[in-house]
């Protein structure tokens, strides 16, 4: 079994609760681990749901991401408040902006995946002058003084220490996956879905992720569909 716990908009006195688009990616983000933990079908609790490799644990959940992004999936779960669907205009904007400060973003990532594995492979550090150094080398930005960001980087303790460049790196799988299967062969196919509930979420840690990924591609996994997401190619 599993249960998701949020924090979204809340409803007042005079409005109904509606969410925004961030928290709809968060949502289905949040919701990939969900489906991961209860589609699995495995013999031994060890291996069951998302007790995977630590660099994969992120591909079914950024996975999900991708279906808020689509024309198709946004206007089957959309609507104004008078009930009409998007305007096609706000919609494709909406689309469009998934490229929005991508590059700032993604500098972020590798720069705290960078910072994690620094500090997890030395027995003192500190913190802050650490950051400081990814920053400036990887933004070029100064941190403001008296300002420690590692002090709220929750990640870097409880499971993730030292692996966090494991968001990144599913990042690649999730998007190949979706690109190269349900993009491909419609976002809405039972068929396309029941197999990557069967080969992916569904063997938990049996296997390799790497095996899985082979089996569900038909291939080795690649980076062509990240780089697509991300503007490059």
């Amino acid at each position: 079994s599993a249960a998701m716990i949020a924090n979204f908009t809340k409803p007042t006195e005079t409005e109904k609760s509606c969410l925004t688009h961030d928290e709809v990616v968060t949502f289905f983000h949040e919701f990939g681990h969900v489906m991961h933990q209860i589609c699995s079908k495995t013999k031994l609790v060890d291996f069951a749901g998302t007790r995977v490799a630590r660099d994969f644990v992120e591909a079914p959940s950024q996975m999900l991401e991708n279906w808020c992004w689509k024309k198709e999936a946004i206007l089957k779960m959309s609507a104004k408040i008078d009930g009409k669907p998007i305007p096609d205009d706000l919609l494709e904007k909406l689309i469009k902006s998934r490229l929005a400060n991508v590059g700032l973003v993604n500098q972020r990532q590798l720069l705290f995946g960078l910072f994690d594995l620094s500090i997890h492979s030395k027995p003192k550090a500190n913190t802050q002058e650490e950051f400081q150094k990814f920053q400036q080398d990887l933004m070029g930005i100064d941190l403001i003084p008296g300002v420690n960001p590692a002090a709220s980087f929750a990640h870097l303790m409880g499971g993730y220490d030292a692996q966090y460049y494991g968001y990144m790196w599913a990042e690649v799988f999730s998007a190949d996956m979706f690109t190269s299967r349900f993009e491909k062969e419609g976002i809405m196919n039972p068929k396309v879905g029941m197999e990557y509930r069967s080969k992916i979420i569904g063997k938990g840690g049996t296997q390799d992720a790497t095996i899985l990924l082979k089996d569900f591609l038909g291939r080795e996994p690649n980076e062509d569909a990240f780089l697509k997401q991300k503007g490059v190619k």
